[in-house]
């Protein structure tokens, strides 16, 4: 790699139309398949000067060509976007964020995780829209005033982050076009939610560059924000003016690090690494130390926990200590990559500033490299240190150069830091005393193992046992049942950790199967209806604690005229259970459900293995979400028990699983209303060996026009 004498290209030429988010690494032969063979044959260090005149003058010129402005990074109210290292998305449904049984968000018990387990973050992207939007019509918008709270409760949250010196983003989707009409330009009301809450940014998710929009119409209220895409892979670097920072995906893992694109245009633009699905983050973490960009700590992936590892969080710990430690060194106009060093697999960046340089290495290899590792041109009593480990650096003088010695583990890190006579501080003594801590203990010394998080299903106490089913049920006889279902989540593909661990199972997966034994049990015959809920209340006077969105569709606490018989929604899981009760009765366990459903036959719906259209409801595909059908308008739909209205008119609760991190509940059935223009609303579940995992928060956001119930008893 660096050892090689063999020069591959003498001259760099680099074209204004050079595309992609990263730019070719210095020693690549065009075409040439160095990530499968010829290593050997790649000399960085004669490569990387002709390689970084080239790309210096391409970049004078590129800038003029896409009319940069950087008047936006000099903004003193934005200029924390150049400190903004560790950055995360937050599931609002994450317990450590909201306590569900006292109702309280839980900031402080968050933070304290993060910070505990790798060191915590400098910026946070609070997320409530996908994966449950589309489970009825609300919008994007709808939901963040569907928050324990609202906006009200919100701001209290950004209140919340910004005492612990955290900066906040909200979300927007271009996507979602499909559930009730906003009604105003996505940018005029996310202006609006922002300055309301005290938000510092907006995160357009599978936007390639945020317009230009978004900035101007905070700016416009009075309230500046970072606008911050998910990508920028298809968009022009045009976008670079007012999009000051950017999450980039993917890095490839050859043994060259790479340089993105925008990072090199303007250093101060700080790009976020996401890649959210990867169990090993060595190699995003070594591209984020590299090049001085930022990391996204992003572990619950969609109610999907992805942990990193003991080994990973420690590393992003001493990654981010240094790059706070020298945040304006990172945003250096006359940062170097691919620095020549002496080892070969070991690379290293220059970020020089006033009074110190700093150096950030990264070893790809796999076994340790000790020994010198890099010469720099010396200026008479300039003091070195090795700011990874925490010590000061005796270098050994070859003519005009110190050659600093150092170890660095397998895949591992050092940097070097040189201060110039008086720039010394207490401030500089103090730091490489917490480094020198943490390095007594080596990255090796870290497990590296992956493992899912645990689920458990929550526990249903049984009813009184009947011998007959009583009006409105049927008896559903004992039986031993093929129980086979997957959940229909949109991400996770078939790894470890995705959908929920049934009680008999080792881990959650998305596919399950198993021979139980079904107990006798009777089983409504029907949803329940707004009726039969309106007699629950007058008979208790329940009102839950939580009641936003609370039988959302009535009227003066009555169901609409016409009503009585269509399935209650706007009831959470909590309200259900609470009928239930009342009625002697509780929700069915989901094998309950789907044995009453399918019978011992393995049918695909209730009524047989081909669609029929005349046994359900007709879907709804506007974007306004349509009135259910009575609950015993379609005969045709029973299963092979009489068990009524199963698929297609509302979804209905079942079993609820929670880990550490994650409650969520499976939803059987389907229901009619199918948004459209996405592939991201929560997909439909009509057939028997299919379900949704739908994640639960607050009853306030768990209510849904689309979500009814049916109850059973232990016979």
């Amino acid at each position: 790699m660096n050892s090689s004498p063999i020069r591959t290209t003498t001259d760099y030429k680099f074209s204004h139309a050079l595309t992609g988010p990263y730019l070719p690494p210095p020693g690549k032969v065009p075409g040439w398949p160095f990530t499968a063979i010829g290593h050997w044959m790649i000399d960085v260090n004669g490569a990387a000067e002709n390689w970084v005149r080239g790309l210096r003058e391409w970049r004078q010129e590129h800038l003029i060509r896409i009319g940069f402005d950087d008047s936006i990074y000099r903004r003193t109210e934005l200029l924390w976007a150049q400190r903004n290292f560790v950055h995360t998305l937050l599931m609002v449904e994450d317990r450590n964020f909201y306590d569900a049984n006292s109702g309280r968000y839980t900031v402080d018990r968050y933070l304290d995780d993060l910070e505990s387990r790798f060191g915590g973050i400098d910026s946070v992207l609070i997320w409530y829209v996908y994966p449950n939007i589309g489970v009825d019509d609300r919008n994007q918008f709808d939901l963040i005033h569907d928050l324990p709270g609202g906006l009200d409760g919100l701001r209290g949250v950004v209140s919340d982050f910004h005492r612990r010196g955290v900066k906040v983003f909200l979300p927007t989707t271009p996507w979602d076009n499909g559930t009730r009409a906003a009604g105003r330009p996505h940018w005029e009301i996310m202006a609006e939610h922002v300055k309301v809450v005290g938000a510092d940014g907006i995160n357009g998710d599978t936007y390639s560059g945020l317009p230009r929009a978004f900035f101007d119409a905070c700016d416009a209220v009075g309230h500046p924000v970072v606008v911050q895409p998910e990508s920028t892979a298809q968009a022009g670097d045009h976008i670079l003016t007012w999009n000051v920072q950017s999450w980039t995906k993917k890095i490839p893992q050859d043994v060259i690090p790479i340089v993105p694109k925008l990072k090199w245009l303007e250093p101060r633009h700080i790009i976020t690494i996401e890649n959210r699905w990867s169990r090993d983050r060595n190699n995003d973490l070594q591209h984020a130390f590299f090049n001085g960009i930022g990391y996204n700590a992003w572990e619950n992936v969609w109610g999907i926990w992805n942990q990193l590892t003991p080994r990973d969080a420690e590393t992003l710990r001493r990654v981010a200590m240094i790059q706070r430690q020298f945040a304006p060194l990172l945003v250096s106009a006359d940062w170097t990559p691919y620095e020549k060093t002496l080892q070969a697999g070991v690379f290293a960046s220059r970020f020089p500033g006033t009074g110190s340089t700093l150096w950030t290495l990264v070893n790809r290899n796999e076994y340790h490299v000790d020994g010198d590792q890099i010469a720099i041109e010396h200026v008479p009593d300039t003091a070195y240190f090795d700011v990874w480990n925490g010590q000061r650096i005796e270098p050994r003088f070859d003519s005009v150069r110190a050659v600093c010695a150092m170890t660095l583990e397998g895949h591992g890190f050092g940097a070097i830091l040189a201060v110039v006579p008086g720039a010394q501080s207490q401030d500089l003594d103090r730091f490489l005393e917490r480094v020198r801590e943490l390095a007594r203990a080596p990255l090796r010394s870290f497990s590296a193992e992956w493992k899912s998080l645990p689920q458990e299903i929550m526990r249903v106490e049984r009813t009184r046992r009947v011998a007959q089913a009583s009006e409105g049920m049927i008896r559903i006889p004992p039986a031993e049942f093929d129980f086979a279902v997957q959940g229909v989540e949109i991400e996770g593909q078939t790894w470890e950790g995705l959908d929920v661990q049934y009680p008999w199972e080792t881990s959650p997966r998305r596919s399950h199967r198993r021979r139980l034994s079904i107990e006798a049990f009777c089983i409504d015959r029907y949803p329940v209806t707004n009726a039969q809920y309106k007699a629950f209340l007058d008979a208790t006077a329940y009102r839950p604690q939580d009641d936003h969105n609370f039988l959302r569709h009535w009227h003066n606490g009555r169901p609409h005229a016409g009503w009585d018989n269509k399935p209650v929604t706007w009831v959470s899981i909590e309200d259900a259970r609470a009928y239930a009760q009342w009625a002697g009765k509780r929700l069915p366990h989901e094998w309950e459900w789907q044995y009453a459903a399918q019978g011992g036959d393995d049918r695909r719906y209730p009524w047989g293995n081909e669609w029929n259209p005349e046994a359900v409801p007709e879907p709804a595909y506007g974007r306004a979400m349509p009135a259910p059908d009575d609950v015993n308008a379609h005969p045709a739909g029973a299963s092979p028990f009489g068990v009524m209205d199963l698929v297609g008119n509302v979804w209905q609760w079942t079993d609820e699983y929670a880990d550490a991190h994650t409650r969520a509940a499976i939803l059987r059935g389907g229901s009619a209303y199918q948004p459209q223009t996405s592939h991201w609303y929560f997909p439909q579940a009509y057939r028997l060996d299919q379900h949704g995992k739908y994640l639960l928060m607050a009853p306030c956001k768990d209510r849904s026009a689309g979500i009814g119930f049916r109850c059973v008893i232990d016979a």
